[in-house]
């Protein structure tokens, strides 16, 4: 293809970063940008199915960079967004996709990397489970600051941030927090503050406030306080079965370090499962799943994968959730399993085990242990196939005992961030020969990857499952499972 040239092409997927794709010409083509469709309305972008005249803006010898003239025909599975933000906000890049296709090409997508990637010829992947709340489901939202006062999302591909009045994926407490600080930056003029992360606990209605800043001091800080807690107080009625919602926590990241503002340095969040209820405390650096309903399908899923084993390995624990969800199906249904499984968690970020470990506590759980530290270092370490070291008094590099050690694992849990495993961490999971790798992935591709690492030592793939935890996103939630060869 070369550039300038005007093609027809028939949209056959999405990519990652909200782009289109077809082919023309023996070419791939990738289709950015929106255009008019045939009835005359305005489509912010282009979807599977749609036919659609391009021109080529960047031509390779297999493959090409092109933007949209003009949508001919468009998809049977196309829908009118409801938000009035896309197309700028750069969040939601399916909002002009049916729910049912949404869900149909994320299964096909984790399919097509587990071939493509990861090498395996036929995986057997389940259909996705679908989320039954499709607004509002998110229990953190991360705001954007801009320079005049604006408190929203960044546009696609920019640093320019959209001022957001009002966003379907977040809850209503999330959002009267964005406009106090909105009113707060424009009645103030105060500067400094790049990024707002706001938490709702589902189950318990409390909220916690993250202010990320250029300065440990913010001017006026007690009135920004004030105007948030009587923004979350304003969303209360007086009806006895409603969520009553309360301001808990606040608190400032500088130089990444937390400093409580005012005042839990914790939110709880509560989970009603078959054996009673679960409790989770949640601190403003932790990581816990965004959408609490597909969290728990999530969950039961990797739990149902892992079956029982008496030494789980919990690795990217984060603060513990997914051991202590096993350990809570243990304990509701085989008490004696129960008591003879224990789980090692590690992780990287000290607030995150500090909160497994209360989590631990506040559950019953005496028999889990969690340990700070690279868990590609400190599993290694744990099984003797590398050294440990800490710095001493004087600043030196010195080696030390690993806290505990491992000989074998009945099951690893991997639940690692999105850039995936690093390859001495899939090591040493295959040297501790676990009978069973549960592994959770926010990105099918490094999942992939990993995969193909973990099937060309010694183990062999079943299946996965996609969990949509983010409708009308490009981003996909999977759980799959490898059983030692």
């Amino acid at each position: 293809m070369e550039k300038g040239q005007i093609t027809e092409i028939r949209i056959e997927d999405m990519l990652d970063d909200g782009r289109a794709f077809g082919r023309a010409d023996g070419c791939a083509v990738f289709v950015s940008g929106g255009a008019k469709l045939p009835n005359g309305e305005k489509a912010a972008c282009t979807v599977p199915g749609d036919v659609v005249k391009t021109r080529v803006i960047k031509a390779k010898k297999s493959s090409a960079e092109a933007e949209v003239m003009e949508i001919t025909k468009a998809s049977p599975d196309r829908v009118v967004s409801a938000c009035p933000y896309f197309g700028q906000c750069g969040g939601c890049a399916l909002r002009e996709l049916s729910y049912d296709a949404q869900k149909k090409l994320k299964t096909e997508q984790v399919r097509s990397k587990l071939k493509r990637l990861g090498g395996l010829e036929d995986p057997k992947v389940n259909d996705i489970i679908g989320a039954d709340t499709l607004e509002y489901y998110r229990n953190k939202a991360v705001f954007a600051v801009g320079p005049h006062g604006e408190v929203g999302f960044k546009k696609g591909k920019s640093n320019f941030v959209i001022d957001v009045e009002d966003c379907l994926l977040q809850t209503d407490a999330a959002m009267v927090c964005a406009d106090a600080l909105r009113h707060f930056l424009k009645e103030t003029k105060v500067k400094g503050i790049r990024q707002m992360t706001v938490r709702t606990a589902f189950g318990t209605g409390e909220v916690m406030v993250v202010l990320d800043a250029d300065n440990k001091e913010i001017p006026q800080i007690e009135k920004l306080v004030g105007m948030f807690d009587d923004a979350v107080y304003s969303l209360n009625s007086d009806e006895e079965d409603g969520l009553q919602y309360s301001l808990e926590s606040v608190a400032l990241i500088h130089k990444g370090k937390c400093h409580i503002i005012a005042g839990k340095p914790t939110i709880n969040e509560e989970f009603v499962t078959d054996g009673g209820v679960l409790r989770f405390e949640i601190s403003p650096q932790s990581f816990f799943q965004v959408n609490p309903e597909q969290m728990e399908r999530l969950y039961d899923k990797a739990a149902e994968y892992a079956g029982w084993g008496s030494t789980i390995l919990d690795l990217y624990c984060g603060a513990g959730t997914i051991g202590i969800w096993l350990l809570d199906k243990f304990r509701s249904k085989d008490p004696g399993a129960f008591e003879k499984t224990k789980v090692i968690g590690i992780e990287s970020v000290k607030p995150a085990i500090l909160d497994a470990n209360r989590n631990s506590v506040i559950n019953g759980l005496i028999n889990t242990r969690y340990f700070c530290g690279k868990a590609e270092e400190e599993l290694p370490g744990m099984m003797g196939l590398a050294k440990l070291y800490k710095w001493n008094e004087v600043n030196e590099r010195v080696e030390r005992e690993p806290e505990i050690k491992i000989e074998k694992a009945d099951v690893a849990i991997l639940d690692p961030p999105r850039a995936g495993c690093d390859e001495a961490l899939l090591a040493a999971v295959a040297a501790a020969q676990p009978d069973r790798i549960v592994y959770v992935s926010c990105d099918p591709g490094t999942l992939a990857r990993d995969i193909k690492y973990l099937t060309a030592n010694g183990y062999e793939f079943i299946e996965a499952t996609p969990v949509d935890q983010f409708p009308w996103t490009t981003s996909i939630e999977c759980v799959s499972v490898l059983k030692r060869a």
